[in-house]
């Protein structure tokens, strides 16, 4: 309960505090004659050419107080003057103060993404011909390295073109010998070699080399067998493959994946597309790893904007060495835009949003605040760019400050000026 009184129950008594005050102020004897807050017939006189409002001791245009609707008309670096009833008023409140500070920040653009694998690092190793699965030397989750072993298959089909790619090896050794005895002619032996290229070439298509043919055909009674190999180094994220099945030509065993780089996904607003371009930075974060970045670097962009959800794909490539990062989890992607140096900045809890605009509440006194719309830039951990508005040095109310909000709108309420 003491967490909800504090933040809720403050900033509600002040206002109740303020309407009681300015209800005072509409009493004739609820101040004296001279302590600035005083009404004669009227709540205005002209002091040195400027028409001022007596009833809180500001000028009369740049009076909130009395100005309702000036919030709305505001651009930034325009402002209104607030009065408090004491110069307590804020203090009582819990509003704290504090100067911007000076330092870096990026500007970026903010977006969703999806981690899926790198589609250049991501494979199925199929079956290349029909047969019996013999052996399964990968499983889930298995790294391997590339062209290493996964499954053997076997089947007659392989067999039989085994056998006929080391029948015409050794019909090309025989004709090569006849031929330098001059017993062959020279198209015998060319066509031998021509044989044996061919059968070679089928047989490469397997997966047998050259020196497979020569050992098998020393191992002439061993069964043969066909190795399914890695195309790569990486990891097997799926298996399919069970030994004893038969399976067919072009049928997947496993799929594998590098891991070592994934891509981020991101789906980018139509309103932010014009910030983007392919070779920005990208900073991600997962929710399962709050206190870890991890830098991208966009890779892709789609020509095209999503017609329901107005938003346009792309694509961040991340490096993930340490194999942290996994398929489909969600992440909150920015899209680095512009790097700022020597940018003032203040706590986000600074900025009230009033009348469409964005305001800071700068300090001029105990009393007195100065409602000023201002421009905002980049945000980044809870802290945000000033643009237009703010000057170093100036104290700014950040923290606490809707109580300020909430004087600089209590004449919506009925309880502006006393003669209004």
């Amino acid at each position: 309960m003491k967490t909800f009184f504090k933040p809720v129950l403050l900033p509600l008594l002040l206002t109740i505090v303020l309407l009681a005050a300015c209800s005072r102020q509409n009493e004739p004897d609820a101040h004296g004659e001279h302590d600035g807050h005083g009404h004669g017939e009227a709540h205005t006189e002209t002091r040195d050419g400027v028409l001022m409002c007596t009833e809180h001791g500001v000028p009369e245009d740049s009076c909130g107080i009395c100005n309702p609707g000036l919030a709305a008309t505001l651009k930034p670096g325009g402002s209104a003057k607030i009065r408090l009833p004491s110069s307590d008023s804020a203090a009582i409140a819990g509003v704290e103060t504090a100067t911007p500070t000076v330092g870096p920040i990026a500007d970026a653009v903010e977006c969703y993404a999806e981690l899926t694998y790198n589609q250049n690092r991501l494979a199925q190793i199929t079956a290349q011909a029909g047969g019996i699965i013999q052996e399964v030397d990968a499983d889930l989750g298995s790294m391997v390295v590339e062209n290493q072993c996964v499954a053997k298959i076997w089947s007659a089909a392989i067999a039989e073109m085994v056998a006929g790619a080391v029948l015409t090896h050794q019909t090309l050794d025989r004709e090569r010998k006849l031929r330098s005895g001059r017993v062959t002619s020279e198209k015998d032996l060319q066509q031998a070699e021509a044989d044996h290229r061919a059968a070679c070439q089928q047989a490469r298509t397997f997966g047998f080399s050259e020196e497979d043919i020569d050992r098998l055909e020393q191992k002439s009674n061993d069964p043969v067998y066909l190795e399914v190999r890695a195309p790569f180094a990486g990891e097997i994220v799926e298996r399919m493959a069970v030994r004893g099945a038969l399976v067919e030509a072009g049928k997947p065993l496993f799929v594998m994946a590098d891991r070592s780089t994934m891509w981020a996904m991101l789906n980018i607003p139509e309103s932010e597309l014009a910030r983007v371009k392919v070779g920005q930075p990208v900073e991600l974060r997962v929710e399962s790893l709050p206190d870890r970045t991890f830098e991208a670097r966009l890779t892709w962009i789609a020509a095209e904007v999503d017609d329901k959800s107005r938003m346009a794909r792309a694509r961040a490539e991340v490096s993930n060495p340490d194999g942290i990062l996994r398929a489909n989890m969600f992440a909150q992607a920015r899209i680095l835009t512009r790097n700022a140096e020597g940018a003032l900045l203040l706590p986000s809890s600074s900025i009230q949003r009033i009348g469409g605009n964005d305001f800071i509440f700068v300090k001029l006194q105990d009393d007195l605040f100065d409602a000023r719309a201002v421009r905002l830039g980049a945000k980044l951990d809870g802290k945000v760019e000033i643009l237009d508005g703010l000057k170093t040095g100036e104290v700014v109310a950040v923290n606490h400050a809707f109580p300020l909000k909430s004087a600089f709108l209590i004449s919506r309420l009925g309880a502006g000026c006393a003669d209004d």
